[in-house]
């Protein structure tokens, strides 16, 4: 299979990773599809989100696939009043990557990144390569020295 941007840039940086391909269903891109379909616990399979901050602009939240983006949180933690994620029309724009790919690596701008940190937890997680249908392995550690990013709490479980 033909490698992401993603992944590209995880070995310039000599970052070990893992790629994980799988037949995508258009019809449900969820974490926990994703999770299934890559045999790995839905609590290690991160999803990045794109939001906006009032003071800061783009930014993106990885966070646990079974877990709700926690507004205020993420607030709190990039600077912001508030935050909201941006309109799925804006997505691909901002990042170059579709719905159900937006990886924290490699978008077309650098964003700001916010890990939550039940990531530290893992010695591996799982992010998007970039693409839908492929997910990258890597461990956590390794993703902060890719992209820097802010370590806060973020996520709630749903239903909390």
């Amino acid at each position: 299979m033909k490698k992401t941007n993603a992944a590209r840039l995880l070995e310039k940086m000599g970052i070990a990773h893992q790629a994980r391909w799988y037949e995508v269903d258009e019809d449900d891109l969820s974490a926990e599809n994703v999770a299934r379909k890559i045999n790995m616990p839905l609590e290690q399979v991160f999803k990045t989100l794109v939001a906006r901050g009032d003071r800061t602009g783009p930014l993106l939240a990885c966070l646990p696939g079974g877990d709700e983006l926690d507004l205020k949180a993420l607030a709190h933690a990039s600077g912001n009043k508030r935050v909201e994620l941006v309109p799925l029309k804006d997505v691909y724009p901002l990042t170059g990557y579709v719905r159900g790919g937006v990886s924290p690596i490699g978008t077309r701008k650098a964003y700001p990144v916010f890990l939550d940190q039940q990531a530290l937890a893992f010695d591996v997680i799982s992010i998007s390569a970039g693409t839908r249908g492929c997910q990258l392995l890597l461990n956590p550690q390794d993703l902060l020295r890719a992209v820097n990013p802010v370590v806060a709490a973020i996520a709630k479980r749903k239903g909390a």
